[in-house]
């Protein structure tokens, strides 16, 4: 029985040998090309194949993988690997890195492979897109792996939403957790929390209180709306402190330019003090004469 696999658009777009609308079909059980060459099943020496440098993916689940070296040792592999050639004798991973893995734990010496032709970005993009598309990515992997794309791609937003067939505003919710604290990334990263809770702790602008908030949703084990609700709370009180803040600044201007003028007018320091209801004005003077030259500004005599 032969096995069909279809690449998704984005993926088999950048592999150059194969046409964006065409099907890959793989028949598991026909003989592999134990001469390499683009566009067909070769058997390759795993000690030939390095892994891919621009894999996104940073942690692999042990267990998972034993199991799949056990499955591999009983089946063999199934889907082939794809790599690309970097010289003789020398590959590169392109996507398959859980089965190459698992195949080294298995024991095997070589492994089936389509080789494809691609350059650094294709491969960075073909990463993501593999990973993507096939694994559970955690949502710190993805906003890093997107944020790659972007900064070493030179890709929009809108390019970027294209290629991995998410909408723009998806994209930038997975951007903006990169925002957060380390420490909350790392627990979304580890799923102490979900990305619910982070999208909620996001919309907090300030660090302490978003610490805070993801403090108390570990110690009170909240749920996704009560960290929405708690989040208003404090943005609302965010945002009340600041205009406070502006109407006492705007306060303390006023006051600093009317003792700039006073200290003008009567050529010493004046000192104005007041809060915002009522105060005091000081006009210090350094003799019995500076003091009758004041008074005579304020014609008083």
């Amino acid at each position: 029985m032969s096995k069909k696999r279809a690449l998704g658009r984005g993926l088999s777009a950048l592999l150059s040998d194969t046409p964006t609308e065409e099907r890959l079909e793989v028949d598991v059980t026909s003989p592999v090309n134990t001469n390499p060459g683009n566009g067909s099943i070769n058997e390759i020496s795993i000690t030939e194949i390095e892994t891919n440098p621009f894999q996104p993916r940073e942690y692999f689940d042990q267990e998972a993988l034993a199991e799949l070296a056990e499955s591999i040792k009983v089946h063999g592999i199934i889907q082939p690997i794809t790599v690309r050639r970097l010289a003789r004798n020398q590959y590169q991973l392109i996507s398959g890195e859980r089965r190459f893995q698992a195949s080294k734990l298995a024991g095997l010496t070589s492994l089936p492979a389509y080789i494809r032709s691609a350059d650094d970005q294709q491969m960075l993009e073909m990463a993501l897109i593999e990973n993507i598309q096939r694994e559970n990515l955690n949502p710190i992997e993805i906003s890093l792996s997107y944020q790659r794309l972007i900064s070493e791609c030179n890709l929009k937003q809108d390019e970027l939403g294209e290629r991995v067939g998410k909408n723009r505003s998806t994209v930038t919710n997975y951007l903006r957790l990169l925002k957060l604290p380390p420490d909350i990334q790392i627990a979304l990263r580890d799923n102490k929390i979900s990305m619910g809770h982070a999208r909620a702790i996001i919309n907090v602008d300030n660090f302490d209180s978003q610490l805070y908030i993801f403090k108390k949703i570990l110690s009170e084990d909240l749920s996704v709306r009560r960290v929405e609700e708690l989040a208003r709370e404090l943005l609302s009180k965010n945002q009340k402190t600041e205009a406070t803040k502006l109407k006492a600044n705007g306060a303390t201007k006023e006051i600093n330019n009317l003792q700039s003028r006073l200290s003008s007018h009567f050529g010493t320091k004046v000192s104005v003090k007041s809060d915002g209801k009522k105060g005091d004005i000081r006009i210090p003077f350094l003799s019995i004469e500076d003091l009758n030259r004041i008074l005579d500004i304020l014609k008083v005599g």
